[in-house]
């Protein structure tokens, strides 16, 4: 079983950084594919960034280049560092966790871009 708790969300001006966390608790985290996925209000839930536990990355095309995902195994943590945000970034942010047919989500975080 695993846990996820997201942080770091927020209301950011068009420009802006922010960036989230999401913790895992149970075991095994570096076996896990890790993602994030975000839910705009009216929208179905969109991938935004996965990362292997190789290190591989895919990125939504809307999100190249602005953000980052990155993992720290020994902290049983990963992030999403995201740069220049617009306005149509503004959604819940969501941590997944994979393996095998094993798939956890966290409950989400709020990020509102807005002047």
């Amino acid at each position: 079983q695993v846990q996820l708790v997201e942080s770091g969300g927020g209301l950011v001006q068009p420009g802006g950084s922010l960036r989230l966390s999401c913790a895992a608790s149970g075991s095994y985290f570096s076996l896990y594919v890790m993602g994030w996925y975000r839910q705009a209000p009216g929208k179905q839930r969109e991938l935004v960034a996965t990362m292997t536990t190789r290190g591989n990355t895919d990125y939504a095309d809307s999100v190249k280049g602005r953000f980052t995902i990155s993992r720290d195994n020994a902290k049983n943590t990963v992030y999403l560092q995201m740069n220049s945000l617009k306005p149509e970034d503004t959604a819940s942010y969501y941590c997944r966790a994979s393996l095998f047919t094993r798939d956890y989500w966290g409950q989400g975080t709020q990020v509102t871009v807005s002047s």
